[in-house]
């Protein structure tokens, strides 16, 4: 991961581990999914995204998410590399598969990164 894309990813992480320690669960899930969707392409990060959304979601007793987590951070691992649905939030409640529009600011990001 490039240092840009990598600033911005631990940006993403902290807000989240700051929200969670707020107790704004809600809000600690949103960074998570701009986590996930900055660490996509990158197996290591991508997964560890979705074991983070997987505590969040034990700790809210989500059992839904926490088994949703579960499957999809093991997938991050065996298929970052190949294909990934771009933009998808990688929670539970949406399909694993479906690209999903981009953040008009995470889009920038991801597309100066890639221009380098």
């Amino acid at each position: 991961m490039q240092s840009e894309l990598k600033h911005f990813y631990h940006a993403e992480l902290a807000a989240a581990h700051k929200a969670e320690e707020l107790g704004n669960f809600p809000k600690a899930f949103t960074h998570l999914e701009r986590a996930h969707i900055l660490s996509q392409r990158f197996a290591l990060a991508h997964a560890a995204t979705h074991l983070r959304m997987l505590r969040l979601g034990w700790r809210t007793h989500d059992f839904r998410e926490v088994l949703g987590q579960l499957t999809r951070a093991i997938a991050a691992l065996l298929f970052s590399r190949i294909w990934v649905p771009i933009g998808n939030t990688g929670r539970a409640n949406v399909s694993p598969f479906e690209p999903m529009p981009l953040p008009e600011d995470l889009a920038h990001v991801l597309k100066k990164v890639s221009d380098q």
